[in-house]
């Protein structure tokens, strides 16, 4: 968010809080990009702040936090001491989570990584919610990158090397036919804390079903190997995908990536190399 608009947001954070009683001296900004992450003290409390008009559903990052605590998914819960709800206030959507000390070390390994996610698509399988399925972000990527509004640096050269990864990646990846479910949709290292309580997803904004290879394609590679029976050819087709969206979002007019449009590039880049595809934390800038 822009300085005004996150400034905003955290006084909205803040009056929202001690409405609910709780006590709030200080607030701290954890992450801010299209959304603020707010640690607030001394309650202790994680906010996610999203504005009204984000394209994500905070009711249902809510609800679907509130079901996959009930199957013991490695999630990180929603604040105890409040409603769990989404609560508004001066065009901002506000959710309170619970807030946990990082382990000692943060260094989560591979084999601990995949199996907290092989837990997750467990829980995940376990409840039904509508949501997209994760052609529709491909698709709406795609629109993206079509439009000179939306992405108006992109040279014509790059905007068809983008809209012909998509198409293709994506047509080869539907005609596989592997089986699909609910994902989490952004399972990267980012999305995930390493914490006293072992590691705990977060962020589930863009929730999707899809085959688990799709979640699989935002992770480092080395977790992806230690996945269960993954199907790691469509996983390497996955991070073609995954790649060409976050080159697109990169690329987007009014995006807040603290890596800008170094990464950008960097991410074209790869793109033009082609396969094998890399796993995001493998591209460089």
């Amino acid at each position: 968010m822009e300085t005004a608009e996150a400034r905003r947001g955290v006084a909205a954070v803040m009056l929202t809080a001690s409405a609910l009683g709780l006590a709030v001296d200080d607030a701290i900004v954890l992450s801010n990009s299209n959304r603020l992450v707010i640690r607030l003290r001394p309650c202790d409390i994680v906010a996610r702040v999203t504005p009204m008009t984000h394209f994500a559903s905070a009711e249902r990052e809510v609800e679907l936090a509130r079901r996959l605590a009930q199957t013991d998914s490695p999630v990180a819960p929603l604040e105890p001491r409040v409603e769990p709800r989404v609560f508004a206030h001066d065009g901002f959507k506000i959710a309170m989570w619970a807030y946990f000390e990082p382990a000692q070390s943060r260094t989560l390994p591979p084999a601990e990584y995949a199996q907290a996610l092989a837990r997750l698509h467990t829980g995940l399988r376990r409840i039904e919610v509508t949501t997209p399925h994760f052609m529709d972000r491909v698709a709406a990527t795609g629109r993206d990158v079509a439009s000179g509004d939306v992405t108006p640096d992109l040279t014509d050269t790059d905007r068809a090397l983008l809209t012909n990864t998509l198409r293709d990646l994506g047509r080869s990846i539907l005609n596989r036919r592997a089986p699909e479910q609910l994902l989490h949709g952004e399972p990267h290292p980012g999305n995930i804390l390493t914490t006293k309580n072992g590691p705990l997803f977060i962020d589930f904004e863009n929730t999707a079903h899809g085959p688990v290879e799709y979640d699989l394609a935002w992770v480092p590679s080395e977790v992806s190997q230690h996945y269960p029976d993954a199907d790691q050819d469509l996983v390497g087709e996955c991070r073609g995908i995954v790649l060409a969206i976050v080159a697109a979002h990169r690329w987007s007019r009014g995006d807040q990536h603290p890596s800008g449009r170094e990464s950008g590039v960097a991410f074209l880049h790869v793109l033009r190399d082609g396969p094998p595809w890399p796993a995001l934390d493998e591209v460089i800038w």
